[in-house]
């Protein structure tokens, strides 16, 4: 065991949405472990990744989550809020991994090294579980405040910027978990 590199695959969702964190995950797999049917988690269906979901949780060495509120969104900017919510869901790993795949074109400062790999949650099996913990934790979230902050659908969307979210967001107003920074809700408090 003390002779296996440990590698923690990165990713993170989030970064189109008009509301809602930024959620990252961290991932060690157990290479005796293997995990079938990791892929993208954009390109699964929301069972097969709750399911896949349950499957990293148990076999993976190790996993941890790591996320950047509303607004550090909106005081670092969207890509380094994204690369906060990385940094913080490896430095959460129970085990520190000696080196970092990073899911995209660029890499969080980390204690370990690190490389980035674009298209990495498809081709990399610890990125692409890292995907969809981070999607399931995600969704998970926006369900619940759907039902604090009813009227925007945010339980469909999960805070994308659809025909209907930005209709609702016109009719009801921006409420405490959107980005003020983001183009249609700044638009709305410029008025």
């Amino acid at each position: 065991m003390h002779d296996l590199i440990l590698v923690a695959g990165v990713d993170e969702v989030g970064r189109g949405p008009l509301a809602g964190p930024v959620v990252a995950a961290a991932v060690i797999l157990d290479p005796n472990n293997p995990i079938n049917g990791l892929a993208d988690s954009k390109k699964l269906t929301e069972k097969r990744r709750e399911i896949l979901n349950l499957e990293i949780r148990e076999k993976a060495l190790c996993w941890a989550l790591g996320r950047a509120e509303v607004d550090e969104i909106d005081q670092l900017n969207i890509l380094h809020a994204s690369m906060l919510a990385m940094k913080r869901a490896v430095e959460s790993l129970s085990m520190l991994p000696h080196h970092a795949l990073v899911d995209g074109n660029r890499c969080p400062s980390l204690s370990c090294s690190s490389e980035a790999i674009v298209g990495g949650d498809a081709t990399v099996p610890a990125i692409s579980a890292a995907s969809i913990l981070a999607k399931v934790a995600r969704d998970r979230e926006m369900l619940e405040l759907d039902s604090v902050y009813p009227g925007y659908g945010l339980a469909k969307h999960k805070g994308y910027p659809t025909k209907v979210h930005i209709e609702a967001l016109q009719a009801i107003g921006v409420s405490p978990i959107h980005r003020r920074s983001f183009g249609p809700v700044k638009r709305l408090l410029d008025v």
